[in-house]
């Protein structure tokens, strides 16, 4: 779900090229997006109408509904979220949330769906985490925790850091992102890194009563006990994990 233009579209294509669902990468704007499967559709290069895929992860089947970010067909989203176990808020990191991404997250509100929000296009000039992350506090009165920060931005983007696994993760452009290396966080990111996981820990803590004793008493939390913690934060609906990438890229 999205604001029209944030890449909803082109995200899930890269999705079902990743996954090994379709062997060539359908692009919006060529009009050859699996997704976007009607002549209007292609010729007009929006989502119109919801489409409906499935593709497997780790011996997961994962079914993605991709949903109209246009404001006229707001009732496709309001259809597609009767059904939906989760959601993912797809936000244009340069532009934070605008009036569309407010409409359909009060929808998501009101059936009570999880989400999970990602920041695309960190590669685009003017591209901000930071503010993208303030925008959700300030406009949708929401409870963002970063999992990944960017390893730089706009042109000099190169790949999200796990705040987790504390660990980088640099794609190879040449194959649009579908291999990347493993690496230690640089240097000059460290603090930062180090800054933000204390961020993810405390929200961890708040969600979990035993996490809580062991972060008062300085005792280390696992990634485990960090993954349990934000997974039930996520169905309680009590905090937005955020994670960040350039699904164009």
């Amino acid at each position: 779900m999205a604001h029209i233009d944030a890449g909803k579209t082109t995200t899930t294509e890269r999705i079902l090229y990743y996954t090994g669902v379709t062997y060539k990468i359908g692009e919006v704007h060529d009009g050859t997006a699996v997704m976007d499967w009607m002549p209007q559709e292609q010729e007009r290069g929006i989502t119109i109408t919801s489409a409906a895929t499935t593709c497997f992860w780790k011996d997961n089947r994962i079914n993605i509904i991709d949903t109209p970010g246009h404001v006229d067909f707001t009732i496709e989203v309001e259809r597609s979220l009767r059904v939906l176990d989760a959601a993912v808020m797809v936000i244009d990191v340069v532009s934070g949330v605008e009036p569309q991404t407010e409409t359909v997250w009060r929808q998501a509100e009101r059936y009570a769906v999880p989400r999970i929000a990602f920041f695309n296009k960190m590669d685009r000039v003017g591209a901000d985490f930071v503010a993208a992350m303030d925008s959700m506090v300030e406009k949708l009165g929401a409870k963002p925790v970063a999992l990944q920060i960017p390893i730089g931005a706009e042109d000099k983007f190169r790949g999200p850091l796990d705040l987790v696994r504390m660990k980088a993760y640099f794609f190879d452009d040449e194959v649009l992102g579908a291999t990347f290396v493993e690496g230690e966080i640089p240097e000059d990111y460290r603090q930062t890194a180090l800054e933000f996981r204390e961020k993810l820990i405390e929200a961890a803590s708040e969600i979990d009563d035993a996490l809580m004793e062991k972060y008062i008493n300085g005792q280390e939390i696992t990634e485990d006990e960090i993954n349990r913690a934000i997974r039930q934060g996520v169905i309680d609906m009590t905090i937005t994990p955020v994670v960040c990438g350039s699904a164009f890229k």
